[in-house]
């Protein structure tokens, strides 16, 4: 994914600040352990879903006790210099435990592990093994390997591999909201991001799969379905990139339509979806999402730049007009729908009137929530071969400052147009601050918080807003 995260799924980075994604459980049948540790983006967390499950055929469980473990993975995030390091940091921790327990296997997967294969297993030594995005079939051969002596690597990017016919093994026990991967990869080539190296050219997933994903997850008890890919918009079925139809025996399915048939498994099952391109997002899509209630009215639509300039040295394919008439549209057609976005600061060679753009832009739209970066250059992008990483860190530093001030505001603008309302919530458990209180979010992917009365997790409550601030909802339980 990309940290400048374009056309992508939001990272690591919180709405206002960062957090570390970490992801373990305890699931499956097996007489060996697997921890499991996933950094960065939604995908990232879906994979290791697949991972799981891929391994409990092959006689692994999930812990939670990295102590405990045969097989240490950690699913990477390439996406910032930033992210890489706290791999690295991580897996230097790892030490430890293969002193204590020498037959212990520690691998990488995902995005960091085609670009620094050769530094993390032979120059570093911090890995046995090494496994790409569309490798992880091939991992029980790759442990095989290692247990010989050898240090295993797989990275080869596959043009069909869609792990369609792999049913996740889900890591969060007794969740209500679910990551389902409609597509793999990414087509555009915009130049700041390094997901098209990483991840491979794109190809959508077998609809019929993907609903009967979701229709399983339903009748697990899910009520909440996130329909994953880099691209949703660009998600074809039975289409070539050139609009020609593969199969004549198969219909062809678009996003709008995928959408209406993940929507008709059950008006009780929510559904979300990340990320939309701008230069993609079709009417088709906009009048679908506002003939579903069950298709949530949110909308996260990376502009990443608010100046025509910058967003062509980006290699964006659209320009400031064209989002805007996007944004024009998804008010039109969806009334009250939320609206949130990348920005990235100190791209190569932003002038102060360039970023004043940005600005001005936000305060036209003005979004509920923002995902914001300063620039960091990542190798083999065009950006890294053809610009000058030339904003100096403290210009930028000074700049996602301001940014983030002005998206603060805009965040609690909209939460305070919500104090009045009442909405219907997904409970999805105790609040963090207290056990007393549930929370859950609202279409609009607004987080509220009230007392818990006798509600229980995954049900559908009614909630009057009475008090926000910037980030959450507050609210009065309706009986």
């Amino acid at each position: 994914m990309s940290e400048n995260a374009t056309h992508n799924i939001p990272l690591e980075e919180t709405r206002q600040g960062e957090v570390l994604n970490l992801l373990e459980a305890t699931n499956g049948n097996g007489n060996k352990l697997l921890y499991l540790e996933s950094y960065g983006c939604q995908m990232n967390f879906s994979d290791s879903e697949v991972v799981a499950s891929i391994l409990s055929e092959h006689g692994f469980k999930t812990t939670r006790e990295i102590d405990k473990a045969d097989l240490v993975l950690v699913n990477t995030c390439s996406i910032r210099d930033n992210a890489e390091q706290r791999v690295r940091n991580r897996l230097t921790e790892f030490k430890q435990y293969k002193r204590k327990n020498p037959s212990m296997v520690v691998g990488i997967l995902g995005c960091m592990a085609e670009r620094l294969k050769k530094n993390l297993l032979e120059e570093e030594k911090l890995v046995d093994l090494v496994a790409g995005p569309d490798a992880y079939r091939d991992l029980p051969h790759l442990i095989d390997e290692v247990g010989t002596g050898q240090k295993a690597v797989n990275v080869l990017l596959s043009r069909e591999e869609t792990y369609a016919d792999v049913s996740p093994i889900r890591l969060d026990q007794g969740g209500i909201s679910a990551f389902v991967t409609i597509m793999r990869g990414c087509d555009n080539m915009c130049s700041f991001c390094v997901v098209p190296f990483t991840r491979g050219r794109e190809r959508s997933r077998d609809p019929k799969s993907i609903v009967q994903e979701c229709k399983t997850l339903f009748e697990q008890g899910y009520r909440e379905v996130t329909l994953l890919g880099q691209n949703v918009d660009s998600y074809r079925w039975n289409l070539s990139s050139k609009g020609e139809i593969k199969n004549e025996n198969e219909p062809t399915v678009n996003f709008a339509e995928l959408m209406a048939m993940v929507a008709n498994v059950s008006p009780m099952l929510r559904v979300r979806f990340s990320t939309s391109h701008p230069k993609d997002m079709t009417d088709e899509v906009l009048h679908t999402i506002a003939a579903y209630d069950n298709l949530c009215k949110y909308i996260h639509l990376p502009v990443q730049s608010g100046n025509s300039e910058v967003l062509t040295r980006m290699n964006r394919g659209y320009d400031r007009a064209t989002y805007l008439d996007r944004i024009k549209a998804i008010r039109n057609i969806i009334p009250g729908c939320a609206i949130s976005t990348d920005i990235i600061t100190g791209f190569c060679g932003e002038t102060a009137d360039e970023h004043e753009d940005t600005l001005s832009l936000m305060r036209e739209v003005q979004f509920d929530y923002a995902y914001m970066f300063k620039y960091s250059e990542r190798p083999k992008t065009l950006a890294e071969r053809k610009f000058e990483d030339d904003v100096p860190n403290e210009v930028k530093t000074e700049r996602i400052q301001e940014i983030i001030t002005l998206q603060t505001q805009h965040s609690l603008y909209w939460n305070q147009q919500q104090i009045g309302q009442v909405q219907e919530i997904l409970v999805e458990g105790p609040s963090k601050k207290s056990e007393a209180q549930f929370c859950g979010r609202n279409t609009r992917n607004a987080m509220v918080v009230f007392d818990r009365g006798s509600v229980q997790k995954g049900d559908y409550v009614k909630v009057q807003i009475t008090d926000c601030n910037s980030a959450t909802l507050f609210g009065t339980l309706i009986s």
